[in-house]
């Protein structure tokens, strides 16, 4: 039996006792022993927070594409982790979940991290905050990483994609991890890192692990250090509750297991709810955080639903998950088996479709394996087990409701979930039903026939989107993009002068010097700086240009081409130029219109037109380097350039954002 071994303070380690031993879910045979006995957690985390500087000086884009070549590297391994997994009782699509969509999630983090985030080691949270009558004083909100260790604890599901949904934002925000797997599977897990390690790609210290118990590990938290956890909501709450964390204010962000409902509408597609429902009970042997635990359909179609997912439960098959046409593979342990078993006598209700204690299994052993039948019940959502009981296997509980008001009541009673999901085609009940739902729920799904080709389904969490949910799943919010790197960063409110603000941040605040003299348009990134300036102008706006763009874009709304009509409106008082007008005018002052250093502009942000213009008035613009982002493989890079149109009154009538791609030197 292999002692897996714990990788902390940039070593392995391998424990000195016989620990605790792991058993394949399929043979029951023993498949390696877990201990963290002499590891230590107080210098691991001392380690973790030491290498973090390293870690810290990197910006966001190459800890982004570090991710992108672990990613890489990783699916080059994925046949080898696909084999331990299946030990673990998951079939190939149980682990292309696990794997492919832990690396996917790497992948993610490093598009969001190259396309979000600047190529700098701090971000810039919303815009400057002017603090003072004369704009001298201002604020505005910075984000920097922590500088601790992100703690992250896993359940014994997705050995893979767990660790990685968590390592991913707080590499990207420039925090270290140490990883705890749980213990059934931690040998996946354990490889995960060996390969992490072995590849080289991270700076030293982003990763450590521990298999085992966390001994005295919350002992030696700090106020910089972060805990995410994985896992039943009875840990959740000794774990939130340990004096470390309390005293200390430890960041705390806890997924735990919820009671997710699906719910049929009146007019809902049954063979598009049942498919789904039957796909979470079984997908992962129902061993998922966000599985149909109740499903709730119409009284009047209770019968006809109860058919359509007997049907489709009918051909599942149950066995060892590299046997070909094996559907659903065994339970994790024999331990979790008998939980289960203990969890569905609790529920009680009558067993439409499942055997407790007998299973045709192909390819292994039955009794050897922890393999079980999937069990559909029948409930009561007017009595309290199905509302708090859950059976963490692959096991539903089908319940009817009346109308939408009850049925959002009796989701309601799971007390709080991670996903919520609605079959209709019935819009008005879509709305009602999401949003009597959603203060219960972190994720609300809609299928309708329009979708569901292209959904994800019920369970799956996606980067892009948080995944957590209130009440008994936890509280806590992981995943959600750019969010949960924001999670691993502290918010900081400066407050200064604009020239203090802009030194700091790294961004131009208006208000702040600017420096007049080359045009920066002729000027490379490794020349140009925060606050280059041109100021060009004055230009008129006549009634012949007005009517000129009018005629020549075809727009010819009333307010540029009717006097009568444009006088009696209150907001013009006459005729107006085109707001587009005003930016091509201003395009023409700032360009430098000689080949340079400027090789295209990409766009504008946050237009507005401010204070109408009207025939007469005299255009100046000022253009300023905003932000200046260079990118890491190529050779030119993103400015930012804030852009104030003026007329003769000193008055704004346009304020934007012009993106500019400029080469990194001169040409």
């Amino acid at each position: 039996m292999t002692a897996l071994r714990s990788y902390v303070s940039g070593a392995w380690h391998t424990p000195p006792d016989e620990g605790a031993p792991v058993y394949d879910a399929v043979t029951g045979e023993q498949v390696a022993r877990v201990s963290s006995t002499g590891v230590d957690f107080a210098a691991a985390l001392a380690y973790g927070r030491r290498q973090g500087a390293e870690l810290r000086r990197l910006t966001f884009h190459q800890r982004a594409a570090l991710l992108k070549a672990l990613g890489s590297h990783l699916r080059e391994h994925r046949d080898e982790l696909y084999a331990l997994s299946a030990r673990a009782g998951a079939t190939k699509g149980d682990s292309w979940i696990d794997v492919d969509g832990g690396i996917g999630t790497l992948l993610s983090y490093s598009s969001k991290g190259r396309r979000e985030l600047p190529n700098a080691t701090t971000l810039v949270e919303g815009e400057p905050e002017v603090l003072s009558r004369g704009g001298t004083f201002a604020g505005r909100h910075l984000l920097t990483p922590l500088h601790g260790v992100a703690v992250q604890i896993n359940a014994f599901n997705f050995p893979i994609w767990g660790p990685l949904e968590k390592f991913a934002p707080a590499f990207v925000a420039g925090v270290p991890s140490l990883i705890k797997p749980a213990s059934q599977t931690a040998y996946l897990t354990a490889r995960l890192v060996e390969l992490i390690v072995e590849s080289g790609i991270l700076p030293e210290g982003s990763v450590q692990l521990v298999c085992g118990d966390v001994g005295d590990l919350f002992e030696h938290l700090t106020e910089q250090d972060l805990v995410g956890f994985t896992g039943s909501a009875t840990t959740a709450r000794r774990l939130r509750t340990h004096p470390a964390v309390v005293e200390r204010a430890v960041r705390f962000n806890a997924e735990a297991d919820s009671l997710n409902c699906s719910i049929l509408g009146p007019d809902g597609d049954v063979e598009l709810y049942a498919a789904q429902l039957v796909t979470e009970m079984t997908a992962k042997t129902g061993q998922k955080c966000t599985a149909i635990r109740r499903a709730f359909v119409p009284r009047e179609r209770l019968a006809e639903v109860t058919e359509a997912v007997r049907a489709r439960l009918e051909q599942v098959v149950v066995g060892a998950p590299l046997v070909e046409g094996v559907t659903m593979g065994p339970l994790v342990s024999l331990r979790q088996r008998e939980e289960v078993r203990a969890a569905v006598k609790a529920l009680g209700g009558e067993v439409l479709f499942g055997d407790l204690d007998q299973v045709r299994v192909e390819g292994a052993d039955a009794q050897a394996g922890a393999f079980m039948s999937p069990i559909l019940l029948a409930g009561d959502p007017d009595r309290a087990e199905p509302h708090e009981i859950e059976a963490f296997g692959p096991v539903s509980t089908l319940m009817p409701y009346e109308s939408a008001e009850q049925v959002v009541d009796y989701a309601a009673r799971g007390r709080g979930s991670l996903v919520g999901s609605i079959v209709t085609e019935d819009l008005g009940f879509a709305r009602e039903v999401v949003l009597g739902l959603a203060p219960w729920h972190g994720r609300l799904l809609v299928l309708d026939r329009t979708d569901a080709k292209e959904s994800t389904g019920h369970g799956s969490p996606l980067p892009v989107l948080v995944h957590g949910g209130p009440g008994r799943a936890g509280g806590g919010e992981e995943l959600g993009g750019v969010r949960a790197v924001k999670h691993h960063m502290q918010r900081t409110a400066l407050q200064g002068s604009p020239d203090v603000l802009t030194a700091v941040t790294g961004v131009w605040t208006p208000g702040a010097r600017r420096a007049e003299d080359v045009h920066p348009f002729r000027k490379s990134l490794a020349e140009l700086r925060v606050g280059d300036t041109v100021t060009a102008g004055p230009r008129q706006v006549t009634d012949e240009d007005v009517a000129h763009f009018a005629e020549f874009t075809g727009d010819t709304f009333y307010a540029h081409t009717d006097e009568a009509a444009a006088a009696a409106n209150p907001l013009f008082g006459g005729i107006v130029a085109h707001g587009y007008l005003v930016v091509s005018f201003a395009a023409g002052l700032f360009v430098a219109p000689e080949p340079g250093p400027v090789l295209a502009n990409y766009g504008l942000d946050n237009l507005r037109f401010l204070t109408p213009v009207k025939p007469g008035d005299e255009l100046t613009v000022t253009l300023t380097a905003k932000q200046i982002s260079p990118r890491e493989n190529a050779d030119y890079g993103e400015v930012r350039w804030d852009t104030d149109v003026t007329n003769q009154n000193g008055e704004s009538v346009a304020k934007y954002d012009v993106l500019t791609l400029v080469a990194k030197e001169a040409r």
